[in-house]
């Protein structure tokens, strides 16, 4: 398919700027992928959908505060340093995003306010990305320590057209979040509560953790035309065996294997065996993009939120749900108003 195939006028005024009260106060538009029946509903109505048996994966990823503000030496200019990755532990080396990224040469040395934390450029990366080093005396915990309190959460600014808020924090991350690595939250999950993960599961739906550590290529804007022309980045990712076993015995049953995101559904595409079922992996690294036709082998629902165009978060959605009725699914969605992007509504294909 073409880039300009996901192309579609959307207002400014429906990219939510700013979280719902409650973490589960959005709306869910239901999408029949078989039919192309739509429902509107509001997120808490999810637990309609799913009963005994069924199996719900989230990505367990947690973000730490990716963004931070330097200034250079000698000329003390202020430059944003977002950490992508993390390189080499031991030697503290990281690759980042440098804004202005003309000012920053290798053998620069970027200092972080008044704290210990310094940064060298040893490398070159692309037009704005860099290889720092940090040089810091204590060891990672306290170095990670240094960077929680000088970071700041990584919303993406550019789109929600605000400054970061105190309430990003916790909003900018899901109830399931528990191994820190992404520079962003998997937004599917953020609707969950735990009052709804727990009436969920006495229905005896079961909720199975991996992990997809989120990069910034997963938003990064698509510049071909050709998809299959189209590079990703990759994005270090780990499958349980116990949620491989959950999976796949749910799959034998007949039953509904939900991503919550298309993070999970990306990693259990990631790892499918010879007879499509879900594989454990530890420390894994994918660079799958996924974009219509694509064969799913592993889900067969999937929870998402509304995205912009182009992204290539639409694409893997449309591949999911069929091109042609996600599309006119989207129509339906400006015309009724939903809300996109992070801190939009839900929803949900079956």
């Amino acid at each position: 398919m073409k880039l300009s195939s996901f192309k579609f006028d959307l207002p400014d005024s429906l990219i939510a700027q700013h979280p719902y009260e409650d973490r589960d106060g959005a709306r869910m538009m239901v999408l029949h992928r078989k039919t192309g029946k739509i429902e509107h509903k509001q997120f808490r109505d999810i637990i309609e959908y799913f009963g005994d048996g069924d199996v719900m994966v989230a990505n367990d990823t947690k973000v730490f505060p990716a963004r931070l503000y330097g200034s250079k030496e000698k000329t003390g200019a202020k430059i944003e340093v977002f950490l992508l990755r993390e390189l080499n532990r031991e030697m503290r080396l990281w690759d980042v995003l440098v804004d202005p990224a003309r000012k920053i040469r290798v053998g620069n040395k970027l200092y972080f306010g008044d704290s210990d934390l310094v940064a060298e450029v040893i490398d070159n990366t692309t037009s704005r990305g860099r290889t720092i080093r940090f040089l810091f005396d204590g060891n990672h915990e306290e170095m990670m320590q240094a960077i929680y309190e000088l970071g700041e959460t990584p919303i993406p600014k550019d789109i929600l057209q605000r400054e970061v808020a105190d309430y990003d924090e916790e909003r900018f991350q899901t109830i399931f979040a528990k191994n820190e690595g992404a520079v962003a939250a998997p937004i599917a999950g953020i609707h969950f509560t735990k009052n709804i993960v727990r009436r969920m599961e006495i229905n005896g739906v079961d909720f199975a953790p991996l992990t997809l550590h989120i990069g910034i290529g997963t938003f990064r804007q698509v510049e071909v035309e050709d998809l299959t022309k189209h590079k990703t980045d990759s994005e270090n990712f780990f499958i349980p065996e116990a949620t491989c076993n959950i999976v796949n015995r749910a799959l034998d049953e007949n039953k509904r294997v939900c991503a919550i995101g298309s993070t999970s559904l990306r990693a259990m595409e990631s790892s499918v065996s010879a007879n499509n079922r879900l594989k454990p992996l530890d420390n894994a690294w994918t660079d799958k993009f996924i974009f219509p036709p694509f064969d799913f082998k592993i889900a067969n629902a999937l929870l998402t939120n509304f995205h912009l165009p182009e992204s290539i978060l639409l694409m893997t959605t449309c591949a999911f749900g069929g091109y042609d009725t996600v599309m006119e699914a989207y129509q339906v969605a400006i015309k009724e108003k939903y809300k996109f992007f992070t801190y939009g509504d839900a929803m949900l294909i079956i």
